[in-house]
């Protein structure tokens, strides 16, 4: 076994690249860490994320520090800036994408049960406070990550990561509503 190069590397990405049919995007929801923000963005671009819809004074992308983090990969993805969550989420909508909240919330499913079809905006929030409830009740589904450990709750950018990587594999899998 061998590490992949260059080439093959890029055969590899264009192959799962044409089974991914269904469009994914992010509602940042007052994530104002510039860390943060730099790395939900680079694995964004990982998994061809179609936009980032930032709210309620989320750092944005082209920030110095942001994109420090991002490693330059902010080029690859566009976002426009809204003053609330509820205006992002409209326009998501309007984009076409079906807007569900991954927030811990009371009615939230487990996100390996959500039911959604092939063009998500996934909305995440504030690294400590969550969603707004604005925000929150401007969601068309909500899901959780389910959590084995004593720690309540994870990083803002490895539970967009984890969420972004759940879509695609719900699509590559086939499985778009349980």
């Amino acid at each position: 076994m061998r590490q992949l190069g260059n080439t093959d590397l890029k055969r590899l990405h264009r192959d799962w690249a044409r089974r991914s049919t269904g469009k994914v995007a992010l509602l940042l929801d007052g994530v104002s860490s510039p860390y943060n923000i730099g790395s939900i963005v680079r694995t964004a671009a990982a998994f061809r994320v179609e936009h980032v819809y930032l709210a309620s004074g989320a750092a944005s992308p082209g920030s110095a520090r942001a994109a420090k983090t991002a490693m330059g990969t902010e080029r690859y993805l566009s976002w426009s800036h809204f003053e609330r969550g509820p205006e992002a989420a409209d326009a998501a909508r309007e984009d076409g994408f079906s807007v569900v909240g991954l927030e811990l919330a009371d009615q939230a499913v487990p996100l390996f049960h959500l039911s959604a079809g092939p063009d998500v905006c996934l909305a995440l929030g504030h690294e400590d406070h969550g969603l707004s409830p604005a925000t929150l009740a401007a969601c068309d589904a909500v899901a959780f990550i389910p959590q084995l450990g004593r720690v309540g709750s994870l990083n803002v950018a490895a539970a967009a990561a984890i969420g972004i990587f759940e879509l695609r594999r719900r699509e590559w899998s086939g499985a778009w509503a349980l």
